[in-house]
């Protein structure tokens, strides 16, 4: 699973908002995440980002030990996932900084 397909789904729904809003018709629109029918929401999203992330990190832990073990020799192989979990990785903690950053902002806004 790419960093591609990850991001497909949301950059799918990023577009769909955009066309809802230059429409004007967004206050009548409930938007969905994936086909479940379920309502879109930021908190799902971060929660489907998370376990992503977790995904790869377990992927390129089972590689690692595999040549570990010796049961592997697909060093390329174990070093990609290990790149696409590592930066992945640092994306989330990139958007964690940013919310958290944000959120200070809201808290400290007066009033």
């Amino acid at each position: 699973m790419g960093i591609a397909s990850l991001q497909a789904p949301i950059l799918q729904k990023m577009q769909q908002v955009i066309v809802i809003a230059a429409n004007g018709a967004f206050a009548n629109t409930v938007l969905t995440l994936d086909k479940e029918s379920t309502p879109f929401s930021f908190a799902r999203i971060f929660d489907h980002a998370i376990d992503s992330v977790d995904q790869l990190q377990h992927v390129a832990s089972d590689k690692q030990e595999a040549i570990d073990m010796g049961i592997s020799d697909d060093l390329t192989g174990t070093m990609l996932e290990s790149q696409k979990a590592s930066v992945a990785f640092s994306a989330l903690q990139k958007v964690n900084d940013k919310l958290l950053t944000a959120m200070n902002e809201i808290i400290n806004t007066p009033l």
